[in-house]
């Protein structure tokens, strides 16, 4: 008989009514759940950002990118940023070769507060890392509005 016995947890009810608990049953019980599972969420370039006084100084992630694949476009105060990549892997195992295409872009396009002399724009690609030095426009400094 004391085999058949619970013994009494009184975080058991607590535990039980987790918020994240709720999202979880849901999105598990969610038709289309299984589908969206395979969907890879395409990877944005991350960018740093750093002003000076004279520029913006700009690193951005791109492993992988050869230099002459990576396109930079300045309108005015807007930078994008765009990359594709195709290849093909071949490895031998024995009699048999293994072949696997790959193709793959990337975009990016962002505002600055000041727009950019796009005449003196830098750019240089180093360890999978592109460094911009953007600068800024003549006679375009910030103007500080006052709310009234």
């Amino acid at each position: 008989m004391a085999n058949n016995l619970t013994p009494f947890d009184p975080f058991r009810e607590a535990l039980r009514l987790s918020p994240l608990r709720s999202i979880e049953e849901f999105m598990r019980d969610f038709p289309m759940a299984q589908s969206l599972r395979g969907i890879d969420t395409e990877r944005q370039i991350r960018i740093d950002v750093q002003e000076t006084d004279q520029a913006y100084l700009v690193k951005a992630d791109m492993p992988g990118f050869k230099k002459e694949d990576i396109k930079i476009a300045v309108e005015g105060s807007v930078v994008s940023i765009s990359a594709t990549i195709q290849g093909q892997d071949e490895q031998a195992v024995g009699d048999t070769v293994y072949s696997e295409r790959y193709s793959g872009s990337q975009y990016r396009s962002f505002s600055l507060p000041q727009e950019v002399d796009d005449d003196k724009t830098e750019a240089k690609y180093l360890d999978g890392v592109l460094h911009l030095t953007l600068p800024k426009k003549p006679g375009g400094a910030r103007k500080q509005i006052t709310v009234q």
